[in-house]
């Protein structure tokens, strides 16, 4: 049996990992500045992480949530404590896509209503709902498409309020990213984002935060939002929230009204995804891996934007977007090749992606800015 064909590969396959470095099966060392989609946030093989999860397999690893498991409730207290969002309620599953599934089918079970407004350059998920509200024809399938999603530009505030005049009454949600990742990482603008919580607010539909990606102190905040001082109704989370075990979930406004039954999972969260999301959140206040984000993530920023090449420079914290001259491809594969450094891609060819696990230090920066500066430089000569 062949595997199903995912992802173009890289011709590497790592077999061990510290910290911000991998190793493939020569012994060579990788710097890791993408963390497997944002996946990675205290860093691989964590020490205490790896305490946790050994210590809960060898008392019980899974059973289904038909029985009492108190562990859900330590880490929806500390994750209530650490993100502001206290009084919330959070419903545990599996990913991002499922995440986002969830939220939508809360957004139109309260409302009673289906139409969403999402935003030109959004990634919610692969899956039904939340391929929906992305903006790629290409993935959706004919069985996904509808008419009941309304694509608006992102930080287009005419263009909302349009919308919401024209649809208001039968408006579920708006969903949007905390940062567009998979876009470019395009950024919402504080304003943009206040506008679109008070248009929910006068049409009763409901804000979704889409925070898989940009949540968990990777912009320097908890969430992304919280930059623009906002209260979404919904949010949703994954990724770095286990450190590379599965799990996602949605923080939901105690306001909202969920039945019994609504709602429901197999295999979210369990015994082992729980002690991984707690082991998380536990490095992540006791390391202040949010405070060393917004730290290094400034200082990249900074001397970013002074390369040559360089067209922009976006993003907070360790979620960083460089838009280059040209396109970014053979820049990726030359700093891997040669100097040994992951980076991501996106959706727009010039736009090299840096989502590193949030225990990067100044080492670590110097490393990818001697290596990048050095490949823009050569690239500037040969152009000139």
């Amino acid at each position: 049996m062949n595997l199903f064909d995912v992802y173009p590969l890289f011709d590497i396959a790592p077999v061990k990992a510290q910290g911000a470095y991998l190793w493939d099966e020569n012994g060579r060392r990788y710097l890791d500045l993408y963390g497997g989609h944002a996946v990675i946030s205290i860093g691989h093989s964590h020490p205490h992480y790896l305490k946790r999860i050994a210590r809960q397999l060898y008392d019980i690893g899974f059973y289904s949530n038909s029985v009492q498991m108190p562990l859900q409730q330590e880490l929806a207290d500390k994750l209530g404590r650490l993100s502001g969002y206290d009084k919330y309620e959070l419903f545990l599953c599996n990913s991002g896509a499922e995440a986002n599934e969830n939220a939508l089918k809360l957004a139109s079970f309260h409302t009673g209503r289906k139409k969403v407004i999402a935003f030109k350059g959004a990634f919610h998920g692969r899956t039904s709902a939340a391929v929906a509200v992305t903006d790629n024809p290409a993935i959706q399938a004919p069985i996904n498409e509808t008419d009941n999603v309304i694509f608006l530009p992102l930080n287009d505030t005419e263009a909302f309020k349009e919308a919401v005049q024209a649809h208001g009454s039968g408006l579920a949600a708006v969903i949007i990213e905390g940062m567009q990742g998979v876009g470019g990482v395009h950024v919402p603008e504080e304003a943009f984002l206040q506008e679109i919580a008070a248009g929910c607010k006068t049409v009763g539909a409901l804000l979704i935060l889409d925070e898989v990606q940009t949540g968990y102190g990777r912009t320097g905040k908890f969430f992304a939002h919280q930059h623009a001082g906002i209260q979404p109704d919904l949010i949703t989370v994954a990724k770095g929230m286990g450190n590379g075990f599965p799990i996602g979930g949605v923080l939901i406004n105690p306001s909202i009204e969920a039945k019994h039954g609504l709602l429901g999972t197999t295999f979210g969260g369990n015994y082992l995804a729980c002690v991984a999301a707690l082991a998380v959140l536990e490095v992540l206040e006791d390391e202040k891996l949010m405070e060393n984000a917004a730290h290094i993530g400034n200082r990249l920023m900074q001397e970013l934007r002074q390369l040559p090449g360089v067209r922009d420079v976006r993003g907070a914290g360790l979620m960083i977007g460089v838009e280059l001259e040209e396109p970014c491809g053979p820049i990726r594969k030359q700093l891997l090749t040669e100097y040994g450094i992951f980076t991501g891609s996106s959706s727009d060819k010039n736009t090299l992606r840096l989502l590193p696990p949030l225990c990067i230090g100044a080492r670590e920066a110097d490393t990818f800015l001697s290596a990048f500066e050095s490949i823009l430089h050569t690239i500037a000569i040969q152009t000139n």
